[in-house]
């Protein structure tokens, strides 16, 4: 069947993060993974302790740099060893693990302005938390994004309360909302992370939490699969209570539905989870990103399915 999808320039049918970055800035954009070795709130008991629940003891940064070598350092390790397979691309310095903007003012400054000023850097990717920002730290934020092109993920994971207890997010949808039009408000791009496979959570209650992400006017998305790793507070729930794990035909299946469910201008980052095989427990398909990846697309086309139809 023919691609009729506007927001893409190959087979897929959801607007494609690589089409967004070709239109955007005319090249292939890579983000290199840093660690500014940031805590979490609900790590240090601001408001909880423990993080939350699947969190893996790098706080989701396992693909990010090394915390004991400088950003710079990081930065210009995970460039080159991009550049060798493509050497005309573009860089964004993505602050991936824990919480990047708990911490001070001028902490803030230290770790970001650097790459501001970098021309081999176009951007900055900032992974936080909706109560981690400071009304200070917005208006940093918002010179930031007029400096230089910015992105802002935040952690919603669902936007099921019980489920968001079970997890220990230990922050409420009412604060994560209020981030996200506070952020807009400013003209800053929002990238929400989700989670699909969240235990106890059906089909319906995963695309209800992406049919609320639309009334946010949200830029992307990154949705993952759940992922039981070793020596997360998630492997201890998991042995004592053996909650179904999503199948790939489930999960992708329901992401095909998620999708059909989005708004056709919000950016895809991310259809599934890249987990570490050493340290995955559970499911052991999620270590097959491309056939999940080729999955996805087959339906889509074999059902001639586009993002947000549903909509339509």
């Amino acid at each position: 069947m023919e691609n009729k999808f506007k927001y893409t320039s190959d087979n897929k049918r959801y607007h494609t993060l690589t089409y967004y970055y070709k239109e955007k800035f005319n090249a292939k954009v890579c983000k290199v993974s840093l660690n500014a070795n940031f805590t979490c709130p609900n790590i240090d008991g601001k408001v909880g302790f423990g993080g939350c629940i699947y969190c893996s003891k790098l706080g989701s940064g396992d693909y990010a740099g090394n915390p004991n070598e400088s950003l710079i350092t990081q930065f210009e390790k995970g460039k080159e060893l991009m550049q060798r397979k493509w050497p005309n691309a573009k860089f964004i310095a993505y602050f991936q693990a824990n919480t990047n903007t708990y911490a001070p003012l001028n902490k803030l400054k230290s770790c970001f302005e650097p790459f501001i000023e970098r021309d081999d850097c176009i951007g900055l990717s900032i992974a936080t938390r909706s109560d981690s920002i400071t009304n200070l730290c917005l208006d940093y934020l918002e010179d930031i994004s007029k400096r230089t092109y910015l992105i802002v993920e935040l952690g919603l994971q669902t936007i099921h309360e019980k489920t968001s207890k079970l997890i220990n997010r230990c922050s409420t949808l009412d604060n994560f909302d209020n981030m996200v039009r506070k952020l807009k408000e400013r003209n800053i791009n929002v990238v929400v992370h989700i989670i699909n496979g969240l235990p106890y959570e059906t089909e319906e209650m995963m695309i209800e939490t992406v049919k609320h992400l639309n009334n946010l006017k949200i830029d992307g998305i990154k949705i993952h699969m759940l992922g039981v790793l070793k020596n997360t507070p998630l492997e201890k729930y998991y042995h004592n209570h053996k909650f179904h794990i999503l199948t790939k035909e489930e999960y992708v299946n329901i992401v095909v539905k998620q999708l059909e469910y989005l708004n056709e201008e919000i950016v895809i980052h991310r259809l599934t989870e890249d987990p570490d095989p050493n340290d995955l427990i559970e499911p052991t398909w999620l270590t097959k990103k491309f056939t999940i990846l080729n999955e996805i697309d087959k339906i889509m086309s074999t059902r001639d399915l586009y993002q947000g139809d549903k909509l339509k």
